[in-house]
This record gives structure tokens, C-alpha cells and sequence, in this order.
């Protein structure tokens, strides 16, 4: 998901996700010119799963923004808006992070298949630091928003656990790091003994019948869906290259399918229920990215932005807890009228106001040259895969 370059050498895009370079130097993908083109010969599988990590980092500032900040405001205009956004945005969970991490395991393949030693360095240790150092900037930001709910350590043995077995809000990073442990030390093995596995741990995980406190839920359950996209890249990329308009048809149609299952049933907690509405997800994702490629308009845009991930991802929460400091009490304290006239546009326009921060305070901190926040010091810095 998290693509990356130097922060002071920009460099076009990789055209495949099995080309990319195996170069001794981590490279960000702080590339962020407004109206800067795909590179020539970009092909639509790359185009696709760029779009399609676009979307999701969207989703990810998105259900943040609505759960954290919109629904914490007093409303009070008489009509239920905010728990339909509540409702919409919880409509997306079987989606956006295991099709982040399907996406993330396509763009691992080659990385996954170094040695030990470039592994190590550039992948494990890379994503460790900056899970630690992005950890203890969110706990200091987050120390000075305590009425934004959201997980964080509020004693030094509360920050060691989240920085060992307990993992934040920043826990895809840490899931990275554990992943690609867990799929260079299984390389040998049959992909069955590791997949199967896998999938179990998510279904029970997902079903409750694991101990999971603060983002471990998230941890248990997605490793499947980045050993897929692993494992299963050449067939997640026909997918992809074949989705045609009755597929998509389908694939949302069985996604709306199993949502309203799971509702009427009640069965989100079902051993395997949520783990396979997340496969079937999956699949509309990626057919609706690739669908969406042939309208350039719009993926190119999501594109870009999918190239751009890590930035947001780890600036965004303590963008949004300073902007919900400033707004809660003045937005609850608007009369019913000037509240009715942006209860349905909020959380989009703060979606939008928040990316954008993000991004300009990645701006700034590299003109700091604090690039150092964003990649993993040394001559051999971390290069992210997918």
C-alpha cells in the first residue's frame, strides 16, 4: 500500500508491480506535483491497484473523520444524517483494509523473494521505525486532544505495550513489518500450509474468540489477504485485466448481498462470516478499480494519490485531532438551520481538508529536511512494497 521515494529525488512510477527495483537505497513516494501524469507506458494493472489504494486511503481518513470527529458533534436538526453516515461507513469494513493488503501483497511479490539480509533492513526494520517514530509523535500530539476517541498510551508501560503487542492506530505499519516476517520465513512452504492457516486466524479473530485489545483484530485478520495478494498475484492481476461490466455487476451485487446477510442475520460474528463477505469485497474491489481505469479522469487522480499513502497515513490522525479540537464546540453550538445546511457535506469536506493538510505538512517537513520521519536513516533506507 505504502509506496515510497526519496524524498529528494522524484522518479516515475514502477510500470508493473513485478518490476520494481531492487536498489540499496529506500526510496519514498513523496511525489506530489498537482497535475503530474502517470508514467509513459504506465500499465492499467499498475493504474488499477494505484486507484484502488487511492480509494482505500480515502476510506481509511474517511470512517476516521465520521467515527472520531462527525459523530462526536452535537447534532441536533431533527433528521438521523449523521447515523447514516455512521451506517454507510460501516458498510466499507469488509472492504478497505483487506483490499489495502491484497494490493500491498501484489506489490510485495519481489521484495518478499530477497534475501534475508535486504529484507530485513529495508522492510522489517524500515516499517518498525517508523511505526516507533510515528508512535511517539501521535502519543504526544493525541496527549493534547484527550476528547478525541481514539486509542492511545497514556503511561510509559501503555506506550511499551503498543509499541510490542498491542499495536495503535498506526498498526499498519507494524502489520507490515510482522507480514513480511511471516511470509519471508514461510517462503519454502506450501502455500496451502500457510494460507489456511492464515484464513483461520481471521475467522477467529473476526468472530471474537480471540483476546483482541486495542488494533490486534485488525493484525489477526488481514495476514490472509496479504499472503493472497502474495501469493496470488498473477491471478488477482487476469482478474483485474479481464474485469468486464458483468463482472462488476456481479461482484457488487454479491457484496451488497452479503452485507445485508450479515445484517439481517446478525452474523458478523459468525466463525467465517467476516472473513469471507472481506473475500467477496475484495473481489468487487479490484474489479471496480480496473473497471474504473478506462475512465482516466477519474483513476488518474486516485493514482497519484494511491502513490502517496504514507504520508497521509501517518499524518492524518493528529491532523484530524487538532482540526476536531477547534471544530467540536462551534459546530455543536450552531442553531439547527446552519447546522441542517452542512450535516450531509461535512465529513467529505473534512475528508478533503485533512488529506490536504496531511500532504502539505509532509511538504513542509521535507523542506525541513526532515525526511527522516518518512524513511528509515542509513545509506540502505526503506523501500516499502506495495
Amino acid at each position: 500500500m505504502i509506496q515510497q521515494l526519496s524524498p529528494t529525488e522524484p522518479r516515475p512510477a514502477d510500470t508493473e508491480p513485478d518490476t520494481e527495483p531492487d536498489t540499496t537505497r529506500v526510496r519514498f513516494r513523496h511525489r506530489h506535483r498537482t497535475g503530474t501524469a502517470p508514467a509513459a507506458g504506465l500499465s492499467q494493472r499498475a493504474e488499477w491497484a494505484d486507484a484502488a489504494k487511492g480509494a482505500c486511503i480515502i476510506l481509511v481518513v474517511l470512517w476516521h473523520v465520521v467515527v472520531k470527529d462527525y459523530l462526536q458533534i452535537d447534532w441536533h436538526i431533527g433528521v438521523p444524517v449523521p447515523g447514516l453516515w455512521g451506517t454507510l461507513g460501516e458498510q466499507f469494513l469488509p472492504l478497505r483494509m483487506p483490499l489495502f493488503f491484497t494490493i500491498s501483497g501484489v506489490f510485495a511479490a519481489n521484495a518478499a523473494q530477497r534475501p534475508w539480509r535486504v529484507v530485513a533492513r529495508s522492510r522489517i526494520a524500515g516499517f518498525l521505525y517508523l511505526y516507533a517514530v510515528w508512535l511517539l509523535i501521535h502519543t504526544a500530539i493525541l496527549a493534547g486532544a484527550p476528547q478525541l476517541p481514539t486509542d492511545r498510551a497514556t503511561s510509559a508501560l501503555g506506550l511499551l505495550e503498543q509499541l510490542t503487542i498491542t499495536p495503535s492506530n498506526l498498526w499498519y505499519l507494524y502489520a507490515l513489518a510482522v507480514y513480511f516476517t511471516i511470509a519471508k520465513a514461510t517462503r519454502r512452504a506450501p502455500r496451502a500450509l500457510v494460507l489456511v492457516p492464515a484464513a483461520l486466524l481471521s475467522a477467529v479473530a473476526a468472530a471474537g474468540l480471540l483476546d483482541t485489545p486495542g488494533n490486534r483484530a485488525g493484525l489477526y485478520q488481514n495476514l490472509v489477504f496479504f499472503l493472497a495478494g502474495l501469493y496470488l498475484r498473477p491471478q488477482i492481476q487476469h482478474w483485474a485485466a479481464t474485469a468486464s461490466r458483468r463482472r462488476l455487476v456481479l461482484t457488487s451485487g454479491a457484496y451488497v448481498l452479503a452485507l445485508t446477510a450479515m445484517a439481517v442475520a446478525g452474523a458478523q460474528q459468525w466463525l467465517g462470516v467476516w472473513t469471507a463477505a472481506s473475500v467477496v469485497a475484495v473481489a468487487f474491489g479490484v474489479t471496480a478499480a480496473a473497471r474504473l481505469a478506462r475512465w482516466s479522469a477519474i483513476s488518474r487522480p486516485l493514482a497519484r494519490l494511491g502513490r502517496i499513502t504514507l504520508p497521509i497515513y501517518v499524518v492524518h490522525m493528529p491532523v484530524l485531532a487538532v482540526l476536531h479540537r477547534l471544530l467540536l464546540v462551534p459546530v455543536s453550538g450552531l442553531g439547527g438551520s446552519a447546522q441542517g445546511l452542512i450535516v450531509l457535506g461535512y465529513p467529505i469536506l473534512l475528508t478533503g481538508l485533512v488529506i490536504g493538510l496531511s500532504l502539505a505538512v509532509h511538504r513542509g517537513l521535507l523542506a525541513v529536511r526532515a525526511g527522516w520521519l518518512f524513511a528509515l536513516p542509513g545509506p540502505r533506507r526503506v523501500e516499502a512494497a506495495g
